[in-house]
């Protein structure tokens, strides 16, 4: 392209912003409208399919626009940008043919600077985030252009863009991707990383769109509520910035919550939703080793089911009166850490906890001397996060790793409440099932089902079912070896950091070389990707590799069957299964998917089932009925999160009310 076009700097004078810091006062519901809403997102997520039809007339109007555009020389097409610029200034919504004028434009820029056009399906995409839907849209269907095409449309309306990603890999990666398109388009693109000072954030929250993680994001809108106080109205805000008053503003990170794009949409809004976001500050330690010592080996020496009971479905341990003696009795005459009861039975439930709810490779690793949380949905690392209420510390001395400050909260808040005061919000994610009506319910969010660029080839080959570990394993690498023989890529999927180490350890003894991705190596994520389409390529991933990432095909596998993926464990959501099973035919290349499962996988614990009866209704009725028992675990979990999200909500409602009085609630 030449630099008539790519040197046309950014929009010059901008008028100043109508608010001071941008958000949607969300209203607290009455009983009927909640009702009612439950009721309309019911309906909606039938309609998903038609919503996403209805946006084609867009892209079709687009495409007819583009043939005159491709005909035009740098200097026109930016005639054209700084025209369809003012026109969608100032309006407050988009109206389809700005927005097709603006995506033909966009789409001969792309092609220009990159050598990519945006398919009609991307623009369908992004036709549906301007609208402010979630673009269901399958995996490898370019999303990362889709949601570009609809941040510079936006962007070129006057409106401040967050891109939301669930990691900081890809939200470098994804901004240095689309970065060339928006230069050519006069607009400014930044990215939020961990370790910025606020400067560097606050420069890269000024651009006119900006990549970060719903975690940056909404740690940034926390602290700014902090340093902005409860009183921070907008004319405050103004009248204060006009007598430049010093240090108002300055320690601000964000300019408000204008519109948002969040991919992985269903990740970040629904399975990230049950966890609460907090800013705390170091308070000291609270107990000294000597005292967890104690806690940890009293929980040991109580007995499972007579002092305690353990419920998985909500992860906690509940003592019995017989427990609540034996802690008594035991403790009798103990130091002054022990004397109030209320303290020395919640240090031993958490006790118990460390003992027998979380485990290493599992929930945790251990990373230079030091116990790091695992996302159970994305597998990641989350460094900078700590379990609260003396858990982490107790987790902490049971590894013998040393101990962290105890900490004290500063402020509060959920996903549920932060993305709902965006004035504009939208999404995309490769699947929604059962979670189309609680996008409408809590988020006000309709599903627009784009459909594919070309057919899907993908083979979905049966599930099998076996009676344990032992005969699973087997047929896993029975099936493996076959493949592998073949020359075909094997992505082997698995639920957490320990299942790979036993899936490595299974195929290492078979003599099958192999490549382990999980959140023990996830500095490496990109490499290991990369080459899992390789011919002959082995690879073992925790569902981290169902998010964001790309296995590319070499020529050879793309005519020979493409990436064949098993399954070797359910997850809690059939969402990430579908997330998994999509790594293979992507864009319509061939690919093969099979799940490969046992009656002892740790779904069906939840289950009043026990062992030894699934196994022989398995073998009275065949594999219906072990893929009736995991899918009915499947469903429990995710009623039972569902549930645990709306008790979620209605606590941060009842939080409300509680503290009206005194004019804030975070």
């Amino acid at each position: 392209m030449s630099e008539a076009l790519a040197a046309t700097p950014p929009s010059a004078a901008r008028l100043p912003p109508i608010l001071a810091y941008a958000e949607r006062k969300v209203l607290r519901p009455g009983v009927i409208d909640r009702a009612a809403t439950r009721v309309v997102g019911a309906a909606r997520a039938r309609l998903a399919g038609w919503q996403g039809r209805r946006h084609a007339g867009i892209a079709e109007a687009a495409m007819a626009r583009w043939t005159e555009l491709a005909a035009l020389s740098d200097a026109d097409l930016d005639a054209v940008r700084r025209t369809a610029s003012a026109e969608l200034r100032g309006r407050g919504d988009f109206p389809p043919e700005l927005v097709a004028n603006a995506f033909a434009l966009i789409r001969e820029v792309s092609g220009r600077v990159s050598g990519q056009r945006p398919y009609p399906v991307q623009m369908m995409g992004a036709a549906a985030i301007l609208h402010g839907r979630v673009a269901q849209m399958a995996t490898g269907e370019g999303k990362t252009l889709t949601a570009g095409l609809a941040a510079a449309t936006a962007a070129l309306a006057g409106l401040p863009v967050h891109v939301v990603t669930v990691n900081a890999y890809l939200a470098e990666r994804d901004a240095g991707l689309m970065q060339p398109l928006y230069a050519a388009l006069g607009l400014s693109v930044g990215v939020v990383s961990d370790g910025q000072e606020l400067p560097a954030r606050a420069a890269a929250h000024a651009c006119d769109i900006t990549y970060c993680t719903n975690k940056d994001l909404a740690f940034d809108y926390l602290r700014d509520r902090i340093a902005l106080g409860q009183r921070a109205s907008d004319i405050r805000l103004k009248l204060r910035g006009l007598a430049a008053e010093p240090g108002v503003t300055a320690p601000l990170r964000l300019r408000g919550l204008h519109f948002a794009i969040v991919d992985e949409a269903d990740s970040v809004l629904i399975d990230e939703a049950r966890t609460p976001l907090i800013i705390s500050a170091s308070a000291g330690s609270q107990f000294d080793s000597a005292t967890l010592t104690e806690a940890l080996a009293v929980a040991a020496a109580l007995a499972a089911g007579q002092d305690y009971v353990i419920d998985l479905d909500q992860r906690r341990v509940v003592l019995t009166e017989e427990g609540r003696t034996a802690i008594d009795a035991r403790l009798a005459g103990a130091g002054p850490a022990w004397r109030a009861r209320v303290t020395r039975e919640e240090l031993i439930r958490q006790a118990l906890s460390a003992l027998h709810l979380f485990h290493r490779d599992e929930h945790y690793i251990l990373r230079d001397g030091k116990v790091v949380i695992i996302d159970e949905y994305t597998g990641r690392v989350m460094p900078d996060r700590a379990w609260s209420d003396g858990l982490h510390q107790m987790i902490e001395h049971k590894e013998g790793c040393a101990l962290s400050s105890a900490r004290t909260t500063l402020a509060r808040m959920t996903y549920q409440r932060f993305f709902r005061r965006y004035c504009r919000l939208a999404g995309m994610t490769g699947t929604t099932a059962g979670v189309e009506a609680e996008f409408w319910t809590v988020y006000g969010l309709a599903v627009a089902r784009i459909p594919t660029h070309r057919p899907i080839r993908r083979i979905h080959r049966p599930d099998r079912v076996l009676p344990d570990e032992e005969t699973k394993w087997a047929a896993v690498i029975e099936r493996v070896t076959a493949l592998n023989r073949q020359g075909l890529p094997v992505l082997l999927g698995t639920r957490s950091v320990a299942a790979s180490d036993v899936a490595s350890a299974r195929l290492a003894a078979a003599g099958l070389a192999h490549t382990v991705l999980s959140a023990a190596q996830d500095r490496q994520e990109a490499e290991i990707v990369a080459r899992a389409g390789e011919r002959g390529r082995i690879t073992v991933a925790t569902n981290m590799a169902g998010r964001g990432t790309d296995i590319k095909l070499d020529p050879w596998v793309a005519e020979n069957g493409g990436l064949h993926v098993i399954m070797t464990e359910r997850h809690d959501a059939r969402r990430i299964d579908g997330q998994l099973a999509g790594r293979a035919g992507r864009q319509g290349e061939p690919g093969s998917f099979e799940a490969i499962l046992s009656l002892d996988d740790p779904l069906l614990d939840g289950l009043p089932v026990p062992r030894p009866l699934a196994r022989a209704l398995l073998a009275r009725f065949g594999q219906p009925a072990g893929r009736l028992l995991l899918r009915w675990a499947q469903s429990r979990a995710e009623r039972l999160h569902a549930r645990m999200r709306g008790d979620l909500l209605r606590a941060d409602r009842m939080q409300d009310r509680i503290l009206a009085f005194a004019g804030h609630s975070e």
